[in-house]
């Protein structure tokens, strides 16, 4: 197995341990007794292995560590504490910030300032997290004095939220760090007073641990058990972790396929539990015919550098957009043909992903009528190029085969739609399945009038997503309280946040406590208000 101390890696694989595998049982006289399955960090640019990173978690393993981030859940009781060990998080992480970062590009070949940027949103949203927790104004606290003058008389009820217990948290691929080990999920249910159990992802397990070894030694600086936060490694422990009595909830950003799998096995356990699950999304983009004949070319651009941005793998990559049929729409198919051709091939974060690449937009351009004015597809060496497909609106209302199309297709390609009319188009949007965003490009007059087609494109566009865009482009998601990054099925298994201060709630329970004495209160639900806490006393805010 391997030994990890203070973010070194000790390589201590036993000889003749095979590089990859789920469960090898080396067989002696006696019995059989487990061998360590190393894991690996890969260079995606060469398809090399770089290092032996962990070994992969056992059963026996995922149980000791989630019995331990059970028995140390008193420890983040204290929202002071909290308080100073998400700060004490993000200057650990600031602090071993180079290592990190190039760890981090040579096993995602996202590049350095890119991933620069993203570690500054990582430090950035645990910070926020530890003023939200300040704020206090999570808990909910709402009082309800009793009342004996109404009918009939009411009794004294007191509700806040409490923390739910051990959250499992399933990294990102294409976000190492903010979506990853010491990403949002685990940023938001520490905050919210809960131990986090992290399973990395294979992609990048060595930034893991260097980003799982600074939380701990956040969590020792500030005076709590490093178990608040652990870290483990392996396809079998990500299904052991979620069938584990003693996890409460979990988190999970990823493709629809896992994130379902896990999320039928959260509500398929003896006692189901919240799985918040973001798994895939097509972004969709409309724009109508006043917007392409003012602005086509800048759509085009802006399109053409919001698709291709991280080689296409963001979540909320536009993947599908639809413009108008005639001239204007041609102008911006045109533009965005032009920039695609100054693209330089990129390389994805790993071969699966690549092959998974070229299948999908292979099995899409051979669909009846979809022609490739650029072709994405294989590049030099390990490389993809960018490129788009274009279809008539007619082809997507038929359903069979083309309903491919509105399957999101990870990497740096995007469908262009071409609508008849508005009947047409609205027609589509009613075909498409739920989304994280959907973005409307509308012509100046549009923009203003409160009861024409901008706004009813507007209402046709909001059950699709949850958040929707009018202008701009989705890629980009700000870290700010009035953020939503969810939305329906597929897009997510909840309707819950996965970035933003309201991302906490997912990991609290609501409790009310009816005519408890005054000594018996928590602190936050006594009349003296202690900690100072805003609440809402019949009826009234007070802060």
């Amino acid at each position: 197995m391997f030994k990890i101390s203070n973010g070194t890696i000790a390589n201590l694989v036993p000889p003749g341990a095979g590089p990859f595998g789920r469960s090898v049982q080396q067989h002696r006289s006696g019995g059989s007794i487990p061998v360590a399955v190393p894991v690996w960090s890969v260079d995606p640019r060469t398809g090399n292995q770089r290092e032996r990173v962990a070994a992969e978690a056992t059963a026996g393993e995922v149980d000791g560590a989630v019995r331990a981030a059970h028995a140390v859940r008193g420890a983040l009781a204290d929202r002071q504490v909290r308080i100073a060990l998400l700060r004490a998080a993000a200057d650990e992480l600031t602090a071993d910030g180079a290592r990190i970062i190039a760890t981090a590009d040579a096993e995602t070949a996202l590049g350095e300032a890119r991933l620069t940027g993203e570690l500054g949103r990582t430090t950035g949203q645990l910070r926020a997290f530890a003023a939200e927790i300040e704020d206090g104004g999570y808990l909910d606290v709402i009082i309800d004095r009793a009342d004996d003058s109404l009918t009939p008389p009411r009794p004294d009820l007191r509700r806040y939220k409490i923390p739910v217990g051990v959250v499992a948290v399933y990294a990102a691929s294409n976000f190492p760090l903010a979506f990853s080990v010491p990403g949002g999920d685990t940023a938001s249910a520490l905050a919210a007073g809960n131990p986090v159990v992290v399973k990395a992802h294979p992609d990048h397990p060595a930034t893991s641990e260097l980003a799982g070894a600074a939380l701990r030694r956040a969590a020792a600086k500030v005076g709590l058990p490093e178990d608040v936060v652990t870290v483990l490694h392996g396809f079998d422990a990500g299904v052991e972790l979620i069938k584990h009595p003693l996890v409460a909830a979990a988190g999970f950003t990823g493709s629809v396929r896992g994130g379902r799998a896990l999320f039928d096995a959260a509500a398929a356990r003896p006692q189901p539990i919240p799985f918040h699950g973001e798994l895939g999304s097509l972004n969709p983009v409309v724009v109508t015919e006043a917007a392409a004949g003012e602005k086509a070319a800048e759509i085009g651009a802006g399109l053409a550098g919001s698709m291709t941005q991280g080689v296409g793998q963001f979540c909320t990559k536009p993947g599908l957009v639809l413009v108008p049929a005639g001239e204007a729409g041609e102008q911006l198919v045109a533009t965005l043909a032009k920039q695609l051709a100054d693209v330089a091939p990129g390389v994805l974060l790993d071969g699966r992903m690549r092959d998974a690449f070229l299948a999908g937009v292979d099995a899409r351009t051979r669909l009846d009528g979809v022609a490739a004015p650029v072709a994405a597809g294989e590049g030099e060496g390990r490389t993809v190029a960018a490129g788009f497909l274009t279809v008539d609106g007619e082809r997507l209302l038929t359903g069979g085969e083309h309903d491919l199309l509105l399957e999101e297709c990870f990497g740096p390609v995007t469908v262009i739609v071409r609508y008849a009319d508005t009947a047409q188009l609205t027609a589509l949007l009613a075909r498409f399945p739920g989304n994280l965003t959907a973005t409307l490009h509308l012509g100046a007059a549009e923009a203003e009038d409160p009861n024409g087609r901008g706004a009813a494109l507007l209402a046709e566009l909001t059950p699709l997503a949850g958040r929707v865009l009018v202008g701009g482009w989705p890629t980009g998601v700000a870290v700010t309280p009035a953020q939503h990054h969810g939305g329906p099925y597929p897009a997510s298994t909840s309707s819950s946040t996965s970035v933003g201060a309201t991302a906490i709630e997912r990991w609290l329970r609501p409790v009310s406590y009816q005519n408890a004495p005054e000594a018996l209160l928590p602190p936050e639900l006594r009349d003296d208000n202690p900690l100072g806490v805003p609440r809402r006393v019949n009826g009234t805010r007070q802060v």
